[in-house]
């Protein structure tokens, strides 16, 4: 009878410790974590700045704001956010639930050449192939480009006409932001050709998704320039994706965003991505598969972007 009481005596003492580590653990996740709310503004004008980019500092997660210039984030209370937008300075702060706001960028033009395009020929240069792979964009965050490298056949149809991705969406009127780059000391994407944001909206479904930029008068510049997508993680691009590990039958459900993008499999690496904060090239894929995933063995996968170049 003494050991019986012991054991529950025992048994009781350890659940206690046990609820009593629970709920400091639990303490502990709600004092390391919180949503943040915020809203994104001009310092001068003082409006709201739609799409700006947002990031926590050292790590792919972040998100998009809303046309209102709203966000709402889960991040640890140690880290910082890292806060860009184009036309504007990039601005790291501490985490707070109230207005942030950005500097505009004062902008210094070198020497204008104007010179009219005729628009009467036209040169379509990048490649497709027929073995391809979609992009979609789950949790993390990403901005994907392809490098084009200029070729003297190019002088006569000078200008950067129009970019065509391939896309497809899973919602009506999806959106994503056009980012062009100059190329950089250090071979990588440098510093914005636009200078104000091309945010492209897409159809539900797949499309031939065709962008003109015309209007802004780029001439490809003879050191070659960067066509990349940025994902928007905003409301309107939520949906759900469906899928099932290897050799499971558990149907798996998560919060994605659209648009998805066609790639191809290259041999060439051109491909970049915008990960932890900094560029990185897009490495091989090392395997030695076989069957139906030979295909991917020593390839790159790179979006399938094409441009339409005009004189």
């Amino acid at each position: 009878v003494m050991t019986e009481r012991l054991r529950i005596f025992l048994d009781k003492r350890r659940e206690m410790k046990e609820k009593k580590l629970w709920l400091v653990m639990l303490l502990m996740s709600f004092c390391v974590s919180a949503q943040v709310k915020g809203v994104i503004k001009d310092s001068i004008l003082g409006k709201p700045i739609p799409y700006a980019t947002i990031f926590i500092e050292n790590e792919n997660t972040g998100t998009t704001t809303e046309i209102d210039g709203s966000f709402t984030l889960d991040v640890k209370e140690d880290k910082k956010l890292i806060i860009s937008a184009l036309g504007y300075h990039v601005k790291k702060t501490a985490i707070n639930n109230e207005t942030i706001f950005l500097k505009p960028k004062i902008i210094e033009l070198n020497e204008v050449v104007i010179e009219k395009s005729k628009n009467n020929k036209q040169l379509e240069i990048g490649k497709t192939n027929t073995t391809k792979v979609r992009h979609r964009s789950g949790e993390e965050s990403w901005i994907n480009s392809k490098y084009f490298q200029y070729d003297t056949i190019y002088k006569n149809t000078k200008f950067i006409s129009k970019i065509i991705f391939f896309t497809k969406s899973e919602v009506k009127n999806s959106k994503f932001k056009l980012r062009l780059y100059n190329i950089n000391k250090e071979g990588f994407p440098g510093s914005d050709m636009l200078s104000e944001d091309v945010i492209v909206t897409v159809k539900k479904g797949n499309h031939k998704t065709i962008i003109d930029i015309s209007s802004h008068h780029i001439v490809f510049p003879k050191t070659g320039f960067f066509v990349g997508y940025e994902i928007l993680k905003i409301e309107s691009n939520k949906y759900d994706f469906k899928y099932s590990e290897l050799n499971s039958t558990k149907t798996i459900t998560k919060v994605y965003f659209a648009p998805s993008f066609e790639c191809n499999l290259s041999d060439e690496e051109n491909t970049f991505i915008f990960y932890n904060g900094k560029w990185q090239k897009r490495m091989r894929i090392h395997n030695n598969e076989t069957g139906s995933l030979k295909k991917f063995n020593n390839k790159i996968i790179e979006p399938s972007i094409r441009v339409i170049l005009t004189n």
